[in-house]
């Protein structure tokens, strides 16, 4: 396993080799989750220009609000169907995947993911084959899965005339969670014939991991929805010592400080790589 010590000050002023990155929301998150984080603010006041976004449509992905596509280093963002499996959110990120590509033929693209979003990047990168892929950076994702779906499914099962009290009761919540059971399966914690057991156990590429793990107020690492040794890539059998690894000391959503942890993580990419 890889630590990384690194003073921001020094990591992020320097130049970024790699100049294309993709930002992957995560359960019912949309592409306005980087925006309102403030994450692409923050990651535009160091060089990385906003280039656009992509939304899935049954029509293919479209691209909405191109701005820097001319930057030296540009930043798009997926929205995806985030109720959806993880298979099928990975086919979307593939397709999206492929026009970046085709924009940017012959440079390499980061995958950042947040929460599910991780997964769905790292299925992508497996069932699709994915070339040219730089690194995949994942902050707080289930890995490992989570005990929060297990929960989500038996609070959604169908048990009766009680079925219409929780629906009534639940209101948005509770239609989400119901229209998100194929997710919540595929982020059971690995058991045979599961989705992760099965990704977890796929060979995966030979490019630069980082697990970015929250850290909770009493110091112990995970947050209210996914425990710290899910969100760590090392615990995935096929990836064991394989990824960086970076605590931060916030809740599960995404904070604007993820924008440092995310180029200091790519600074140390390209350190390793020299």
């Amino acid at each position: 396993m890889k630590f990384i010590h690194i003073i921001f000050i020094l990591l992020i002023s320097l130049p970024a080799q790699a100049d294309v990155m993709l930002l992957i929301h995560g359960y019912l998150g949309d592409a306005d989750s980087w925006e309102k984080s403030g994450i692409n603010d923050e990651l535009q006041q160091h060089g990385w220009q906003r280039a656009g976004v992509f939304r899935g449509s049954p029509q293919g992905p479209q691209l909405f609000v191109t701005e820097h596509t001319g930057a030296k280093n540009t930043v798009y963002v997926a929205e995806l169907p985030s109720t959806q499996p993880v298979i099928n959110q990975a086919d979307v990120l593939k397709n999206i995947i492929d026009i970046i590509q085709q924009t940017h033929a012959g440079e390499k693209l980061i995958l950042v993911g947040h929460s599910a979003g991780g997964v769905v990047a790292r299925m992508a990168l497996i069932r699709h084959r994915l070339k040219n892929i730089e690194a995949l950076i994942t902050i707080a994702s289930p890995h490992l899965g989570t005990g929060r779906a297990d929960q989500a499914l038996n609070i959604t099962a169908n048990h009766g005339p009680f079925n219409m009290v929780k629906s009534f009761v639940g209101g948005r919540d509770y239609d989400a969670l119901k229209h998100s059971r194929g997710l919540m399966f595929d982020l059971r914690r690995p058991q045979p014939g599961n989705m992760l057991y099965w990704l977890n156990s796929q060979p995966h590429p030979n490019i630069d991991y980082a697990s970015v793990i929250r850290l909770n107020n009493d110091g112990n690492t995970g947050d209210y929805y996914v425990p710290g040794y899910s969100q760590n890539m090392n615990n995935v059998p096929a990836l064991q010592g394989k990824s960086s690894t970076y605590t931060t000391p916030t809740s599960h959503f995404l904070v604007r400080q993820d924008a440092d942890t995310i180029l200091t993580l790519i600074a140390h990419f390209q350190e390793s790589s020299d």
